[in-house]
């Protein structure tokens, strides 16, 4: 499994960006996407996922009600939509792929930079 995630880049705060996550291969044993984000300094920070088996769409409590995970028309193709961006949204932005029956994700995109200016 290949993730390709894209259209990071530099936004205002109160803007907005649209993320993308292509996934090529075995695509058929993801059983979720998930997005996540690391700034510099801290520790990747898990954002929201979309469990492809249930189609059950779930974020984190920082991101709630701003960002929006959706499908492609790709087979596990997926945006990240995000809204109100805040500086502390800063990041890079990567994507994920989880298998069933696993814990954490096996396989991962290189990742997008998102820089929001106050």
């Amino acid at each position: 499994v290949q993730l390709q995630a894209s259209g990071g880049g530099l936004v205002q705060a109160g803007g907005s960006l649209r993320l993308s996550c292509a996934a090529s291969g075995d695509t058929f044993y993801i059983y979720e996407t998930k997005w996540f984000r690391q700034a510099p300094g801290k520790e990747r920070e898990f954002v929201g996922a979309i469990n492809w088996s249930v189609g059950k769409i779930y974020y984190s409590d920082s991101v709630m009600g701003r960002f929006t995970i959706s499908k492609g028309n790709a087979e596990k193709m997926t945006y990240l939509q995000m809204n109100s961006l805040k500086p502390e949204d800063s990041a890079v932005y990567y994507c994920a792929a989880r298998f069933a029956g696993r814990n954490e994700p096996a396989y991962w995109g290189q990742g997008t930079l998102v820089t929001v200016s106050s």
